[in-house]
């Protein structure tokens, strides 16, 4: 089959069905070369049209993903003492438990309780001269009731790191990128991201912002969610279309980064959750799979750069080159008792 016959099919949005997302399949790497070439046309396209896809064949059993999902379980079932004594307004690095409704997205509350958890390290308080992002490196919180949590979600971290950087050599290679272009910005210091979340059914105002609508801002975020539903993703008509949980697949988007590094070619995708109705609680573990605070970065070289329509601007939403700025303009907004408590004088500085 010739290269051309691999090439991403655009197809009109009329024609589409925009109920569902395209269903990846990683295993077919490893399956030879006309396997691997349907993988790359796949991923091409969902990359480029899309930005979101369910990933199948990562690897993962389900044996893994049941033993995280309990532990999640048992996190949210302890008394609100306990959760509450791991508060991220004790940590400077936003690590620990966001109570309902103290996260924002835009300006208005996410109806969630969470717990961020990232790489485990020392705190890098910034010294004189350093970038303020060094505060988002730094320890966990972990409830001493629940040790196996710690083991759980650290381990997690390991696994998903592996199958996000094997699917990243595999998306730049599908827009004939090197597949290793960006391995120097992850090295043992990437920003890995875990959130615990808990959507524990509709607001009592009616209101019905599980988290509000956002992109992401690093590399690719891989999603477990349960059964319940609830997450949307705004495609090419420009309303949000619900994603049917599909078992034992990861929900995939692109960030931010990954869109600036192609200069709008690959895309991040507006999404959201709706929170479930009634009294039902909803659970779900994102993965941020993002680089090195300080990575700055570079520009991809690819063959279709010429195609590419520029990065999507949004005022209130400025990228900066370094990762970690990013990072922390977000941490800022999203958690404001965090930031108010440790960083009055960063709250001060972009609000100038």
């Amino acid at each position: 089959m010739s290269p051309s016959q691999h090439l991403p099919q655009h197809a009109s949005p009329a024609s589409r069905d925009l109920s569902q997302l395209p269903v990846i399949d990683l295993s077919a790497a490893g399956r030879g070369p006309e396997a691997r070439a349907d993988l790359h046309a796949r991923l091409h396209g969902a990359a480029h049209d899309v930005g979101f896809f369910q990933l199948v064949g990562h690897g993962v059993t389900a044996a893994e993903t049941d033993a995280l999902m309990r532990a999640t379980r048992a996190f949210f079932a302890l008394p609100e003492a306990e959760r509450h004594a791991i508060d991220n307004v004790n940590s400077p690095h936003f690590r620990g438990y966001t109570r309902v409704g103290d996260e924002r997205t835009r300006g208005s509350r996410d109806w969630r309780d969470q717990l961020d958890i990232g790489a485990e390290r020392a705190a890098h308080i910034p010294a004189p001269g350093e970038p303020a992002y060094w505060w988002l490196e730094g320890p966990n919180q972990w409830p001493a009731a629940l040790p196996e949590l710690r083991t759980a979600a650290l381990g997690w971290i390991d696994r998903l790191s592996a199958v996000a950087h094997r699917l990243l050599h595999e998306l730049l290679a599908a827009i004939g990128a090197p597949p290793d272009f960006y391995d120097d910005v992850f090295g043992d210091r990437a920003h890995l991201h875990l959130k615990l979340v808990r959507y524990p059914g509709s607001a009592g105002d009616g209101a019905e912002q599980g988290v509000g609508a956002h992109k992401d801002y690093g590399f690719l975020t891989l999603l477990h969610q349960d059964r319940i539903g609830g997450l949307q993703v705004q495609r090419e008509d420009g309303l949000f279309h619900d994603v049917p949980p599909l078992p034992g697949a990861f929900v995939v988007n692109l960030g931010e980064l990954l869109e600036v590094a192609t200069n709008g070619y690959l895309v991040a995708t507006n999404h959201r959750v709706v929170s479930p109705p009634g009294a039902t609680e909803r659970f779900s573990v994102p993965f941020f799979f993002n680089p090195r605070l300080d990575a700055r970065v570079a520009p991809l070289p690819f063959p279709h750069a010429a195609d590419a329509p520029g990065v999507t601007t949004d005022p209130a939403n400025p990228l900066f080159a370094e990762y970690g700025r990013n990072e922390l303009k977000g941490k800022l907004r999203a958690h404001p008792l965090v930031a108010a408590r440790h960083h009055p004088d960063l709250v001060e500085r972009a609000a100038a």
